[in-house]
């Protein structure tokens, strides 16, 4: 392959593992070992951050660097969180009224959010941050110093990614927006977006000044890719994407009000858990 043709920028984004172990992490990080990364980053979280420890340890020496931003961290659902949702409102209810009884309707506007949380358009905003300070640094820098195939690695959460992807995406020079369709992806599965710098090429810098910089072609080339998930051993107990987690409940119970151990007996409950993630989990259609 021509390396005029090598993209610019490879970013690999790849979904959190499961907590009880580090098995799928392990075999995601042993998938990519031949992938050769300049740097690492992943949420703060820690499946997230075991999952990216998982892939800096299985790459070859020198290893890249790894460093957290809470900018990767999972939306955050506020007082909603760790608590079971019901499918729809209780009639002559007003929201407020839900919230002062404990009881959490599925939201499905994309401005909705619950007391003290995030909307899934915050989540947005908060991504399109990630992708302007994490990820836009290599891809000028990159271009100015005649480089091309530099390869950075994201491990962050499902809701997260999804809005990463998007807002990366919208750096393509169609300014077309992509859809929210990059969701659903199974435990350490990841997706692979490319950027290239129109009129970069490899050992020749690229002249530009910040406020007037090249035109980029973005793409995505993998999606939700989990073909190592395939000689882990499943756990038992566990269903759905998040199958292999002992912690994860039946979804559908759970937000039909299956009963919740007390503070004393629950498992320690991670923000952003799928738990209380109605969107990733249970495909809930949003507009």
């Amino acid at each position: 392959m021509s390396t005029n043709t090598v993209p610019t920028l490879i970013v690999t984004f790849i979904r959190h593992g499961e907590s009880t172990d580090n098995l799928q992490a392990k075999a995601v990080g042993k998938s990519l070992s031949s992938t050769r990364f300049d740097a690492i980053y992943a949420s703060p979280l820690k499946r997230a951050l075991w999952t990216g420890q998982a892939v800096q340890e299985a790459q070859p020496d020198p290893k890249p660097p790894l460093e957290t931003s809470d900018l990767l961290r999972e939306q955050h659902f506020g007082v909603a969180e760790g608590h079971p949702w019901q499918w729809n409102p209780t009639p002559g209810l007003t929201m407020e009224e839900h919230f002062a009884r404990g009881l959490y309707p599925v939201l499905h506007e994309r401005w909705e959010k619950f007391p003290e949380a995030e909307s899934l358009d915050d989540l947005f905003d908060r991504a399109k941050k990630a992708i302007d300070e994490l990820v836009m640094p290599y891809v000028w820098r990159a271009a100015k110093e005649g480089k091309k195939g530099v390869h950075i690695a994201i491990a962050s959460h499902g809701l997260c990614i999804s809005q990463l992807v998007v807002a990366l995406l919208l750096k393509d020079e169609s300014g077309v927006h992509p859809g929210d369709k990059y969701r659903g992806l199974q435990n350490t599965a990841w997706t692979r977006v490319t950027v290239d710098v129109k009129g970069a090429k490899e050992g020749e810098p690229l002249e530009f000044s910040d406020d007037n910089p090249p035109k980029l072609q973005v793409k995505v080339t993998d999606v939700n890719r989990h073909e190592h998930l395939a000689d882990v051993t499943r756990q038992k107990g566990g269903i759905g994407r998040e199958g292999f987690d002992p912690k994860q409940r039946d979804i559908r119970a759970f937000f039909g009000g299956a009963k919740i151990e007390t503070e004393a007996t629950a498992p320690e409950l991670e923000e952003g858990r799928s738990e209380s993630n109605a969107r990733d989990e249970a495909e809930v259609e949003i507009h």
